[in-house]
Formats: structure tokens, C-alpha cells, sequence
């Protein structure tokens, strides 16, 4: 399966983009917060990752192949996952002391059903969890008034969108109605403000990203679960990567180049989140 429809992948042409639980406390936090993330220890991840690959089951983890650069340079168009599924799932007496379930965090890249069209999967990054206050000035993120470092992010176009990279404001493109409803119900003082039960994801590439900025938050009962690990990488394009089978030419191209085009430093890689704070 793939992660991201081929409308995730618009380019922009000209100056114009062409596109694309409960309450958590406002409050900013203090800028010189710890950047130390809290997620499971390396070896409950190979543990967890192991566990996975000797008993794979769809309900526990699920292959998907990235077919679109929007989380370059973090995520590579032709990188072929394995996505934990137990990740964010509710834990249970018993479960919660053998796999360290955890809820959705800031900076965790996250697997996610379309919100237009859940047929679709989607995976970005989460920028915005409830309560929070994001805005988007000359392309910076200020995540409850504090500017956000963020290294794993890019940007690919040398000019600034009026909407895009500063954001909230008024869309120059079309954008789907969340978005509509979040510019219109959730801007308080400049700022989107991320209502209970959603969340407010981006792609890593910025400027060829379509993410919450363009369809609005992502509810929680979309989120599929988290990228685990790189299993395979293929330098294939996007259009050999959407189509719904095999096609011959991507056959013929695997036939011929499986070796020098695989990726082999990121056999095996894991992802992690980055704690955005």
C-alpha cells in the first residue's frame, strides 16, 4: 500500500502554491525545555521491531511504501516501511507492562487516514497536538509562541507563499473544507488553535508538503499508527510507486537495477520522532 495519494506530491509552479483527550494547557512552554524525548529505549524498539517480523499480522503492523517526497529529506520517495500499529492503540491491564503504549506526541511522524478520503494514507509529521497555538511567519513555526528547531525539516523553493509560509491567513488556492473550517472556527489572535481530539500534522518538506495547512486536523481515530522501520529502499519515481500493481515498467526497472538503485544504508533503519517542544 501506498502512503500518500499522487496529490501530495504538487509542486509549485509559480509564485502561487498550486495545491494542494482532552483540552491540553495553553501555555507555552519554557523555551530552554529539555529537548530529550521520552520514547521507548532502543531495546524495547528492536524488541518491539523483532516481535513484529516474526509474527507479522496486519493487525500488529502493516507494509507501506512512500510514493511522494512530502517528508523529505526524512522520508525518501521509494522507502518501504514497516508501521507499528500498537504504537498509539489504548493499553490494557496486562499489555500496558509488556508493550509501552503512549499517546500521539509532538514531532512523532505519524501514519493517518486521509481526512478527505480515508481510502487514502497519509504520513507526516505531528506539529500540534490539543491546546496547542501554531503560526507559520516567513516560513518559521512557533509552536505556543515559542520559534520551534527544527532540523529535520526542508525547504526546496527560494520564495515565500503568501499562505503557506505564512500561516494562518488568507488562502491564495483552493484548499478542502477543514481547512475552510479551521481558518474560520479555530484562528485565535494569528493563531490556529488545535481543538480537543485532533491533531495538526506537516510534512517535513515544506514547500511541497499537503498537510494540515490545506485540509485541516488530523482526528485521532484516523491515526493509523507510527513508521517503525525502513525494511527496503528503492530509488523508483513517484509514478512507478502509485500505480495500484506492479507495473511492467517498474518490473523491468527491478529486473535491471535491484542492486545499484537499492538504498542500502537504509535497509534496516528506524525512524524516530524528533520531541518538539
Amino acid at each position: 500500500m501506498s502512503l500518500e495519494n499522487t496529490t501530495d506530491s504538487s509542486e509549485p509552479v509559480t509564485p502561487e502554491l498550486v495545491p494542494v483527550t482532552a483540552a491540553v494547557s495553553s501555555e507555552p512552554p519554557h523555551p530552554a525545555a529539555a529537548q530529550v524525548e521520552e520514547p521507548r529505549g532502543a531495546i524495547a524498539e528492536w524488541t518491539i521491531t523483532i516481535l513484529l517480523l516474526l509474527f507479522l499480522t496486519t493487525a500488529l503492523v502493516q507494509a507501506f511504501v512512500i510514493p511522494t517526497g512530502s517528508m523529505e529529506d526524512t522520508l525518501l520517495i521509494g522507502d518501504h516501511l514497516l508501521v507499528d500499529k500498537l504504537a498509539y492503540a489504548p493499553s490494557g491491564p496486562i499489555s500496558k507492562y509488556i508493550l509501552p503504549y503512549r499517546p500521539v506526541k509532538r514531532g512523532d511522524i505519524i501514519v493517518f487516514r486521509f481526512p478527505v478520503d480515508i481510502k487514502q494514507t497519509f504520513v507526516k509529521r505531528c506539529m500540534g497536538v490539543p491546546g496547542d497555538r501554531i503560526r507559520i511567519v516567513n516560513k518559521q513555526v512557533y509552536l505556543n509562541g515559542v520559534k520551534l528547531d527544527e532540523p529535520y525539516k526542508v525547504h526546496k523553493t527560494d520564495y515565500f507563499d503568501s499562505y503557506r509560509d505564512n500561516f494562518p491567513g488568507e488562502p491564495n488556492v483552493s484548499v478542502e473544507s477543514g481547512a475552510i473550517d479551521m481558518l474560520t472556527h479555530h484562528v485565535v489572535n494569528g493563531e490556529v488553535v488545535v481543538p480537543p481530539g485532533y491533531y495538526f500534522a506537516m510534512g517535513d518538506n515544506r514547500d511541497s508538503s499537503l498537510d494540515s495547512r490545506y485540509w485541516g486536523f488530523v482526528p485521532r481515530d484516523n491515526i493509523v499508527g507510527k513508521p517503525l522501520i525502513v525494511y527496503w529502499s528503492y530509488d523508483a519515481t513517484t509514478d512507478q510507486l502509485q500505480d495500484s500493481g506492479l507495473s511492467i515498467s517498474h518490473a523491468i526497472d527491478l529486473v535491471k537495477n535491484f542492486f545499484p538503485k537499492t538504498r542500502w544504508k537504509r535497509t534496516f533503519m528506524l525512524i524516530h520522532g524528533y520531541p518538539v517542544q
